[in-house]
């Protein structure tokens, strides 16, 4: 169990540091105690095994305090995103079915709209120094006083790896979040082949830069813990200067960091960052997009002492697949995702149901202990995407469809083509989104870009380009300079310049923003 991890690293080495957050710390013995103590008060609030539990606070050392004791009870928790507005969490409250939610006093003022929204959720356990601020109509609230009153001895709550561990929550197809049920097991077949692979040991550090409520966060935390290695936060102002980013890696002497690609292209592009820096740093490993190639290519260039690697996978399966970046040649290298991880089988199935030989496009289907349990309260939409295995003659189980293209190469590395549902069509042409982007990355001129398709009653779709600029340049330039990488009816109509992409909060580029505010603008022709 996930909790294990922590007692046996407490047990082992209970004064070495397990957790840092700016100038707080806790060591692998304070922290088991303390988690071993909010535990035994949530099992009291009537919390059982397998009961949901409620996670509304900024990214601390309160919040793994949280996770960790949520963990002992037996419970699974349900990180809220602490940005989202009120409604949207009371939603996710309530569809979890949660009765204890773990808060912090600086987020009373959302309090009373959080429990209307989520009528079952009566007990707010406020974690922190601060006193708690009077609770909403009809709630009970708990104290980091009332916490300490409990034996720091480790509840038994019966917890096997089957059970649930944490649900996240994901945006829906229809707007509304779906909560993806994920187990112990889930998480430690992850975890286990990761602190293996990357010999993470009690001699690293971590950086911790995911929300909570992002699959990311889990090899942080708990590879961490099963090295008995300190975790560093990294504060939430960091990632926007991303000098500072290069600041807190070298200053916190980070060892191991893991994010997503965008915070390591604002690191190439304006974290002054010079070859040779970072010493201490041995390993990157990146996932959740694309990390375009040129600006990839320049970090390996810049910290050749390091090993990077590229995690694919869904939230519905942790990562799946990885592949190890060996020097690229030029800047129209392509980053594969690579193979499937070990105890973990990846296949693709083709349209018409064949499954897919080397050279052959489909989607990509997906098995092993990774594989989520489902969506929480609906089957529906769990039939669709987990399904019996198509090609399981003797033992069957549960696959999930990731609804990402992926083509098998020869020596069977797969390469990442785009989400089915990103594969539109324009004047009768299907187009990958990304093959477009992909063009216009190739413009020295271009920091970051992204290309949506606006509904258009004469062309089904029209392509426009929201484009993030290094250096000045016309649009006619990049559109001239996109047409000499692909066919003209994949060129976009309307290019955008931007000062920053919008991004969701775990750091992807929000293209649903950008598809609403293109949608909502009158085309124009582009121009020098």
């Amino acid at each position: 169990m996930i909790g294990h991890l922590l007692e046996a690293s407490a047990q082992r080495t209970p004064d070495a540091v397990a957790l840092v957050d700016r100038g707080r710390q806790l060591t692998y013995g304070e922290l088991d105690r303390r988690a071993n103590r909010l535990a035994r008060l949530l099992i009291e609030l009537g919390v059982r095994r397998n009961d949901r539990v409620a996670m509304y606070l900024d990214k601390s050392l309160e919040s793994v305090l949280a996770i960790y004791g949520i963990l002992k009870a037996g419970a699974a928790y349900v990180p809220l995103d602490p940005q989202a507005p009120p409604s949207r969490l009371g939603y996710i409250a309530r569809d979890a079915g949660a009765r204890v939610a773990l808060t912090g006093a600086e987020k009373q003022p959302a309090w009373e709209a959080l429990c209307a929204a989520a009528p079952e959720l009566r007990s707010l356990v406020v974690l922190g120094d601060a006193e708690a601020a009077p609770p909403p109509p009809g709630a009970r609230t708990f104290t980091t006083a009332d916490v300490d009153a409990f034996d720091d001895r480790a509840p038994r709550p019966g917890t096997i790896d089957a059970d649930l561990a944490y649900i996240l929550y994901t945006s829906g197809s229809t707007g509304v979040p779906k909560g993806v049920m994920l187990t112990h097991r889930n998480c430690l077949a992850f975890v286990e082949w990761a602190a293996e692979e990357f010999r993470v040991s009690a001699a690293d550090t971590l950086s911790s830069h995911a929300p909570l409520h992002f699959d990311l966060s889990t090899f942080d935390l708990y590879a961490a813990a099963l090295a008995g290695a300190p975790v560093v936060l990294v504060p939430a102002g960091v990632s926007v200067f991303p000098s500072a980013v290069r600041s807190f890696i070298e200053t916190a002497g980070i060892t191991v960091w893991y994010s997503v690609p965008s915070i390591l292209t604002m690191l190439v592009l304006r974290g002054g960052l010079e070859q040779g820096d970072l010493p201490a740093l041995r390993t990157i490993l990146f996932a959740g997009e694309v990390f375009p190639t040129k600006h990839l290519r320049k970090l390996m260039e810049l910290l050749p002492h390091v090993r990077f690697a590229n995690l694919y996978g869904p939230t519905e399966t942790n990562v799946c697949t990885w592949w190890e970046v060996e020097p690229l040649a030029d800047d129209s290298a392509e980053i594969p995702i690579g193979r499937p991880i070990d105890n973990v089988d990846a296949f693709a199935v083709t349209d018409d149901g064949r499954l897919a030989q080397a050279g052959e496009v489909g989607e990509l289907y997906v098995r092993g202990p990774t594989v989520m349990q489902g969506y929480l309260g609906d089957p529906e939409k769990t039939a669709s995407r987990l399904v019996r295995d198509p090609f399981g003659e003797v033992v069957s189980q549960p696959v999930y469809r990731t609804g990402d293209l992926v083509q098998e190469t020869a020596d069977g590395v797969y390469r990442f083509l785009g989400r089915r549902d990103e594969q539109i069509k324009s004047r009768g042409y299907r187009i990958e989104l990304g093959d477009v982007e992909a063009a216009i990355y190739g413009h020295p001129a271009v920091a970051e870009c992204a290309v949506v398709a606006v509904p258009d009653e004469l062309i089904t779709n029209r392509l426009e380009a929201y484009v993030v600029l290094r250096e000045e340049v016309s649009k006619r330039e990049l559109l001239a300079a996109c047409a000499e990488r692909v066919p003209a009816y994949m060129v976009p109509g309307e290019l955008r310049f931007a000062e920053s992409l919008p991004r969701t909060s775990t750091g992807k580029v929000d293209r649903r923003a950008l598809l609403a505010e293109a949608s909502a603008a009158t085309p124009e022709p582009a121009r020098s």
